[in-house]
């Protein structure tokens, strides 16, 4: 197979944000013709699928501006600078719900949307969970509030679009082949 590689010929930051910086590529294609490709640059995201005792898993709802509504959401937050992703996971967990876990075991990493961004998105499944009495506390600009679901309820917030994020429906997804699986 030829090569399929885009050669980068000149990069320009067209905005350099607290969570993400949009460049401008100019390339070289595989044909040696020339095209731009706008990539917007992540540092990368956790989120966690956390099940209570009662097998319900916790979610927060949460307003999200570029969709101009409130949706239901596994936790999830930036990767900061040199932090393990698993320490994300953890700090997330406690400062979005409250709860802790010592049970955080990785299940999956993706690209969200390679085809314009290079943010890595590693899923942790989080057990054990212990509801803390002075959590972390939540950044400033966000509010959330705390969402507990069995798997049933899960389903029915897919089908009225308030579950509607890829993370989110990946990890009722993965609840569900659980339930078929034991």
């Amino acid at each position: 197979m030829d090569s399929l590689e885009e050669k980068t010929v000149k990069r320009e930051t067209i905005f350099d944000g607290k969570i993400i910086k949009l460049v401008v590529d100019d390339v070289v294609l595989p044909n040696g013709a020339r095209s731009k490709r706008e990539i917007v640059k992540h540092p990368g995201a956790v989120a966690v699928i956390a099940m209570t005792p009662e097998n319900k898993m916790v979610m927060v709802e949460q307003y999200r501006k570029p969709l101009e509504k409130a949706i239901v959401e596994i936790p999830a937050g930036k990767i900061e600078p040199d932090e393990a992703p698993e320490l994300t996971a953890g700090r997330e967990l406690e400062e979005e719900t409250g709860y802790k876990t010592d049970d955080l075991k990785h299940l999956v990493s993706f690209y969200t949307s390679p085809g314009f961004a290079d943010e890595l998105l590693h899923i942790y499944l989080a057990g054990d969970l212990k509801k803390q009495a002075n959590p972390l506390q939540a950044d400033e600009d966000e509010f959330v509030n705390i969402v507990e679901v069995s798997l049933d309820e899960a389903l029915q917030l897919i089908e009225e679009k308030v579950i509607c994020d890829a993370k989110t429906v990946y990890a009722v997804q993965y609840w569900q082949l659980l339930e078929a699986t034991n």
